[in-house]
């Protein structure tokens, strides 16, 4: 298939980005904080769910559809992890709403 090459760095890139587990992200998605820093248009909280079910696909199983959505989220966390605010940032809304889109950066180190 032409989109082969394409789908393995969109899964490389994802497999990067993703380091929230399907099971975490849900419990995070059912938090307050979660909801807070999903009421804006880039809809964390559709995101997060949608997120979980590619997270529980097996790769083969993966749709054209399920491609395009991680490219999508792994443009949002780059975008995003580019913005990182100066301080503590545990508790902000820029975490938060990376973990709305799977992507802890505390987890990171």
């Amino acid at each position: 298939m032409a989109g082969d090459d394409g789908h393995r760095e969109t899964w490389d890139a994802f497999r990067e980005l993703i380091n929230m587990t399907p099971s975490a992200l849900e419990k995070w998605l059912a938090t307050d904080d979660s909801r807070a820093a999903g009421e804006h248009k880039s809809g964390g909280e559709s995101t997060g769910r949608a997120l979980v079910d590619i997270l529980r696909k097996k790769k083969a199983d993966l749709s054209d559809a399920d491609y395009a959505h991680m490219r999508k989220v792994t443009g949002y966390i780059r975008r995003h992890l580019a913005q990182r605010p100066s301080g503590d940032v545990r508790d902000s809304r820029w975490r938060h709403s990376l973990m709305n889109w799977g992507h802890d950066p505390l987890a990171d180190g």
